[in-house]
C-alpha cells in the first residue's frame, strides 16, 4: 500500500507542545517515525520555525531527517497563492497560510494536516481554496487536522 504523504504545517510542530493537541501531533509525528506516513515540509515551515521556541526547532530538524521532500516557493506556488488572494479567500496579512495551502497544492501532497481552524481546516475555507484549485486546473486538497489521520491506538 503506498504511504501517505503529508504535508505538515507549522502549527503541527508546535502543537507536539500543546496540551491541546500534544497527543494528536506526537502521534503523527510517531507515524512519520515508524514510516507508516511520509512527511512533506516546506521552506514556508523552515521559515516560520525560526521565530518559534527551541522545542519546536529541534522537532523541526528531526523531521527534516524524515522527511524526503522540502517543497520550495516557486513562481507556480506565488501564482495559485496570489489567486487566493485575490478572490478574498484570507486577508493578505494570512499569506503564508495561503502559501502552505498552494505548496501542498502544486505538490498534489495526499494531505494537509494543521491545527489551525481560523484560515486552514474551516470548511467554508477549504472550499474555496478547492474551487480556486479546480479553476485553475489543480486536483482537490485534502486538508484535516491531525486527529482525523493517525489512527487510533485501539484500532
Amino acid at each position: 500500500m503506498k504511504k501517505l504523504r503529508i504535508y505538515v504545517d507549522t502549527s503541527v510542530l508546535g502543537g507536539c507542545f500543546d496540551h491541546e493537541f500534544a497527543q494528536w501531533s506526537n502521534r503523527l509525528m510517531e507515524e512519520f517515525r515508524r514510516e507508516r506516513l511520509l512527511p512533506v515540509l516546506s521552506d514556508v515551515t523552515a521559515a516560520e520555525v525560526l521565530a518559534a521556541p527551541h522545542e519546536v526547532r529541534v522537532l523541526h530538524e528531526d523531521i527534516l531527517v524524515l522527511a524526503r521532500e522540502i517543497l520550495p516557493v516557486t513562481e507556480e506556488v506565488l501564482s495559485l497563492a496570489g489567486v487566493y488572494q485575490a478572490r478574498g479567500v484570507l486577508p493578505p496579512r494570512f499569506h503564508n497560510d495561503m502559501l502552505h495551502i498552494a505548496l501542498a497544492t502544486v505538490a498534489e501532497v495526499d494531505v494537509l494536516v494543521s491545527w489551525n481552524f481560523r484560515h486552514i481546516v474551516r470548511l467554508d475555507k477549504i472550499r474555496v481554496f478547492n474551487g480556486v484549485n479546480l479553476e485553475m486546473g489543480y486536483k482537490a486538497l485534502m486538508i484535516y487536522s491531525p486527529r482525523e489521520v493517525v489512527s487510533d491506538e485501539s484500532e
